[in-house]
């Protein structure tokens, strides 16, 4: 796979030592986050949406009401900012200056297009439903005809991306390092706890294996 293009967009400026260009690991981030923030210019007013995405090829899926702004931007073919963060682990250096956290972070750019056809929309809001909890598409009832069209459905092709990453322990100023002030890398991880049965789940419904493994930690 070629890297993205580098360009006055794109280009990681502060610390530019921590960006990447490729994408394997544009899309592995974009992969694993659950929650994108879409940036768009409204009449001059800027406005930043978080919502559920997924990435099918190289394309960024979102989906909502029709009358959404942000779906409205997009399947007009208006440009938009998309960004990620994954965050690893807190620094915690011997000065407050230096403090810092480990992370992954993308900023993609580029323009949308609505989906109409029946075929492609199903299959966003399947990889949509997958992207959130694999296997849970073949488990829950599919989307009526009402549904489908009560439902707007966008792709925003990815036109540029950078990524952003930060590892390791913190960097302190030389004469710091003797003070006796606890000093490492506090890791962050996101955690799927024991599931809550809706109190109106029919009676007998076990627990769906995909959503035990998850649980698990095999997303």
């Amino acid at each position: 796979m070629a890297d993205f293009p580098v360009t006055e967009h794109t280009r990681v400026r502060r610390l530019a030592a921590r960006g990447r260009y490729d994408r394997e690991t544009i899309y592995r981030i974009l992969d694993e986050a659950l929650v994108c923030h879409a940036g768009f210019v409204q009449d001059g007013q800027p406005a930043v949406i978080p919502t559920l995405f997924a990435r099918v090829a190289n394309e960024v899926i979102l989906h909502g009401a029709p009358a959404s702004r942000l779906l409205r931007h997009v399947a007009a073919g208006h440009p938009v900012c998309i960004t990620v963060t994954l965050v690893d682990g807190l620094v915690l250096a011997r000065s407050a200056f230096h403090h810092s956290i480990n992370y992954r972070s993308v900023v993609l750019f580029g323009r949308g297009r609505l989906i109409e056809a029946e075929t492609e929309k199903l299959r966003a809001l399947e990889a949509l439903t997958e992207h959130i909890l694999p296997g849970r598409w073949g488990d829950a009832r599919r989307p009526t005809p009402r549904e489908l069209e009560a439902t707007s459905v966008v792709a925003v092709s990815i036109d540029g991306a950078s990524a952003k990453v930060r590892t390791g322990p913190p960097v302190d100023d030389d004469e710091d390092y003797a003070l006796p002030v606890w000093a490492g890398v506090l890791p962050l991880r996101q955690q799927a706890l024991q599931p809550v049965p809706d109190p109106r789940l029919a009676d007998g419904t076990a627990l769906p294996d995909y959503l035990a493994r998850y649980v698990a930690g095999e997303r």
